[in-house]
Parts: structure tokens; sequence; C-alpha cells
């Protein structure tokens, strides 16, 4: 049995890359609070759309959101094997009289699916500064060098001069475009709203007692409570899970914009060029102490190409989601989505890191370009 974090496998993106406001936004606390707010704005919208909710009852769900009994959660899923009601019934046991109205007319994807919404939209709202910090400064990087003549390269084979300043924008451009397109990401991001259980919201027909436009209402009211302004018109009993292979598609392109970015480092490190920070106490080998490795460009570029390859699982997932739904996707989404994410930052914080560092060897560089 193990008895401490150092006799258990634990992930490396959580341990040694990843930020902690990232592995936060990741973690069961953020899920479960965040399901508990939603039960709270649907019951609240529930109440101004009619139904007999008290305001007794809605200030108890208010004041227990982040009252969470994780030993007493775990325990009731093993006897309900379903997370969602285990933790319905976990929440009603510190809400006794709010008990009765907790998931009233949902269904598990009403909270699990919005609630993952939630948590990627904060998700994206993590990385992009980081994105945006990495920009500016490899920008300051290219202005500060724009005037450096350097030899360029085409097949690795000496070419024509450039300057490091105009290679450096080479780099710059392909953030600029991973920005783009990882904000264009977040902004179409929809909720999936407050649809029942096959995405008729028969349920919650059935408590207004078939008045459509209120139930229209209480999908439209609970979306902008989550702080959303839209939700997908159509879903089964998910949101369309195209949208996870188009979220980790995203990352995955930055992965592979940051890869190229880190191995053309790489290789002018081998060539004496241009040089990452090298502390004092820096050890660059057991061997040979002194080689002063690319080993931040090196770490980028392994886990870019882990983040890369990751698009794949949402892709499978979306393909074979059979009819309205199958259950295939759970646990593959709560590794991939998640990871996606961790790797994303934790790679953006590195190449922050090499940035902040690198040095650059004029003397070299002219070298180089005198022995062509």
């Amino acid at each position: 049995m193990a008895n401490s974090v150092y006799d258990t496998y634990v992930s490396p993106l959580s341990t040694r890359y990843a930020s902690t406001e990232m592995k936060y936004n990741f973690s069961d606390r953020k899920k479960f609070t965040t399901w508990r707010t939603l039960w709270t704005l649907l019951a609240q919208a529930e109440q101004e759309l009619g139904l007999d909710i008290t305001n007794k009852q809605l200030e108890e769900l208010r004041n227990n959101i982040e009252n969470v009994d994780f030993a007493a959660a775990t325990e009731e899923e093993k006897l309900t094997r379903h997370e969602i009601m285990a933790h319905v019934h976990t929440y009603a046991t510190c809400c006794p009289t709010a008990g009765p109205i907790i998931h009233l007319g949902a269904t598990a994807r009403d909270i699990g699916d919005n609630a993952d919404l939630i948590v990627l939209r904060d998700a994206f709202d993590i990385l992009l500064p980081k994105l945006a910090g990495c920009m500016k400064t490899l920008g300051e990087f290219a202005d500060k060098h724009k005037e450096l003549a350097t030899l360029g390269f085409t097949h690795f084979q000496p070419a024509q001069l450039t300057t490091v300043g105009k290679r450096a924008c080479l780099w710059l451009q392909d953030l600029v475009l991973c920005e783009k397109n990882l904000s264009r990401v977040r902004t179409e991001l929809k909720f999936r709203g407050i649809k029942g259980t096959t995405g008729t919201q028969a349920s919650f027909l059935q408590l207004f007692n078939g008045d459509y436009e209120k139930v229209r209402e209480l999908d439209n009211r609970v979306t902008k409570l989550a702080g959303f302004s839209s939700s997908y018109s159509v879903t089964g009993q998910t949101y369309p899970r195209i949208v996870d292979a188009e979220i980790v598609a995203s990352l995955s392109i930055l992965g592979a914009a940051v890869h190229k970015m880190c191995t053309d480092l790489r290789l002018l490190a081998g060539m004496n060029e241009i040089g990452e920070l090298f502390e004092p106490t820096q050890i660059g080998s057991s061997a040979m102490p002194y080689k002063q490795n690319p080993r931040i460009s090196e770490r980028v570029c392994s886990i870019a190409r882990y983040l890369m390859n990751l698009v794949n699982n949402p892709l499978s997932t979306a393909s074979v989601q059979w009819l309205e739904r199958t259950l295939d996707d759970s646990a593959n989404r709560q590794l991939c989505l998640s990871e996606a994410f961790l790797a994303a930052d934790g790679v953006l914080l590195t190449v922050q890191n090499i940035f902040e560092g690198l040095s650059v060897f004029p003397k070299v560089i002219s070298r180089n370009i005198e022995k062509v």
C-alpha cells in the first residue's frame, strides 16, 4: 500500500512541468465545486421560472459549494457506480433542506459536460496570456538582433545571409498564427446548455407542464449564469465531441510550432551561435560537466511531440459516438483533455524560460559566415 507520493505513480506533467493554476483547473476540487455551482445555478433559474424552490434552499446550496466531502463521495460512488449521482447524494447530505431539488430534471451530462466546458474555457484563459508573454519576449529578442547578419540555411545547407532577428520573426509568426487559432477556438466555445437526457429537453418540458418557452428560457438563463453567451443549438446526450478534437488540434498545432522553433535553437546551439542560459552550478553531463547542452529546448521538443500526438484520441472519440452517445468517451477524455492543456502549459512556461535566457554569440556567427 502506498504511504506517500513517492510510492505511487504521478504524472510528470503535474509534478515537473505544468503551472499551479493549470493543475488546479483540472483538479477534483475544481471539478466537483463546478458541479455544485451548476446545480445551484440550475435551481436558481428554475425558481425564477416558477418552480417551487425556496430562497432558503438556494442559500443552503450556495453556502455548501466548497464543502465537499471527498472521502464520502468516493464511498458513495462505490455503491452507486455513478460519479455524478454519488456527488448528488453527498451534496444533499450537507444540504438537507435543498436535497430534494438538487439536479431537478437534469441528466448527468447537463452537469458533467457543462462543467467540462467551463474547465476548458478557463484552461484557455490560463494558457493564452502565457502565449502572449512568449510572443512579447520573442518580439523583443527579434528587434534587438534585427541587424545582426547570420548565415541562412535551406536543407540545412549554407544559403544566403539573413539576420538573427529575421529568423526569430519566422518563429514569432508561427506563434502569432497559433494565438489566432487558439483564440478563435476559445471564442467559439459554447455551453452544452440544459438539454436533458438525449438533447430533447423532455424532462424539463414535464417539469414546466409543456411550456416550451420556459424550457428554452431555462437553457438560456443557465447558459448566461455560467458565463457563456450561447449554447450549442442541437445536442445528443453530450455536446459535440468534434469540439474536443478541435480544441486538442489547436493545442497540437502550438506543439508543432514550438517544436520547430526549439529544433532550430538546438541546431544553432550545435553551431555555437545561440545558447540557452547556463547556470554557474549547472552540470551539463555527468562525464563532461562543462558541456552546455540545449537541454531546455530538448525538453520542449519532448513534451511538444507528446502534445502533437494527442490529437488522435479526440478524433477517434468523435468518430465513434453512436447515435445520441456512447460512454466509451469518458475515460479517454479525462486523460486526453487535461494532459493536452497541461502539456501546452508546460511547454509555454519552458519556452518563456528559454527566451529570457538566450545568448547570441556574434563573433562565432561572423566566423561561420567567413568559412562559407
